[in-house]
């Protein structure tokens, strides 16, 4: 069996080659009782006295590198920011590695290393150290590590929702994604729609500074919300219920799903967060994420139940299972 695109594309066929052919070869995979690569989170963990070093890492071979709100460079410094934010860590430096294709416009280049600089500067994080290299690839891939701080035991894990939880979703999904899918295949709709990658350590950080539980957090980009919401479920082993009808969902994203056919809690984002919250604080959660220019659109969409181990929407004429994705409807956007 060969690689494929899948198999890189998050959902089922990535999880697969992920547990059974890296994981199964590897023994040291996690350092003094952290979060390791077993625990497949967002990150990892490295207790440290009375903190834990949180650690990521995220290679990127989006297509086109340029797209409308963004490009390669933007995704891969917010990707990795964002990684750690979701674990409820400060981020704090990030490595950059990259690898050029031969006859790559140093123009271009000049324009990547801006966009990163802008997105670091924004969320408050230094690039320490990094790798240049050339090789014979078909187009610029970068590759982004990235370490945060968290104190001791308050890592947020993505297995951690409880009975009761609030989901809430920080803003429209599908943006990202489509907007990528539009920009590469030419389609000639109206639209001017944009990519919705950002930074979310700082909208994460309001949230988490007053005392807000959130006993989850994830941040849905490969697979989508299916995709997330899913590995929540699947790690935590209870279940969750969401109501179509306040998922935030823009009217532009409906239309352009069901003219090209994908279901947009599929469809990859990255500058949304979904978090479990415990109910009482679920309200004040809420308003506080609306506050923030990230998370006008912010609404809760449902809820953490026992009766079942699987993510069921209600809908207007009953109820239906989302399974997780066998992968992402839209490959090399993230």
């Amino acid at each position: 069996m060969n690689i494929n695109r899948m198999h890189g594309a998050g959902g089922q066929v990535m999880q697969n080659l992920i547990k059974e052919t890296i994981l199964g070869n590897l023994d040291n995979t996690s350092v003094n009782g952290g979060i390791g690569l077993n625990d497949l989170d967002d990150g990892a963990t490295i207790p440290l006295g009375d903190k834990e070093i949180v650690f990521t890492v995220d290679g990127h071979t989006v297509s086109p590198i340029f797209f409308p709100g963004g490009n390669i460079g933007t995704l891969a410094t917010c990707g990795t920011i964002n990684d750690l934010s979701v674990m409820g860590a400060k981020p704090l430096a990030l490595s950059l590695s990259i690898i050029l294709p031969e006859g790559f416009e140093i123009e271009k280049l000049d324009k990547i290393m801006k966009s990163i600089n802008k997105s670091c500067n924004e969320a408050g994080v230094a690039i320490i150290t990094g790798d240049t290299k050339v090789s014979m690839v078909e187009d610029i891939i970068i590759s982004s590590a990235g370490i945060g701080i968290v104190d001791k035991g308050k890592a947020i894990r993505d297995c951690g929702m409880k009975e009761g939880d609030k989901i809430i979703v920080s803003g429209n999904i599908g943006e990202h994604g489509m907007a990528v899918l539009l920009s590469r295949e030419g389609f000639e709709f109206d639209t001017e729609l944009k990519s919705d990658v950002a930074p979310l350590n700082d909208i994460i950080a309001s949230v988490l500074n007053e005392n807000i539980r959130v006993n989850a957090m994830k941040d849905p980009t490969r697979g989508g919300l299916a995709d997330s919401l899913n590995e929540m479920v699947e790690k935590s082993g209870l279940g969750i219920y969401i109501n179509e009808e306040d998922l935030p969902i823009s009217d532009e994203i409906v239309a352009l799903s069901d003219a090209l056919g994908i279901d947009p809690l599929t469809v990859a984002n990255e500058g949304k967060v979904v978090m479990a919250v415990h109910k009482d604080d679920a309200e004040k959660c809420l308003e506080i994420l609306k506050k923030h220019p990230l998370g006008k659109n912010a609404k809760i969409i449902g809820e953490v139940v026992s009766e079942h181990k699987k993510v069921v929407m209600k809908t207007i004429v009953g109820k239906r299972i989302i399974d997780t994705p066998v992968g992402d409807p839209i490959p090399r956007v993230c």
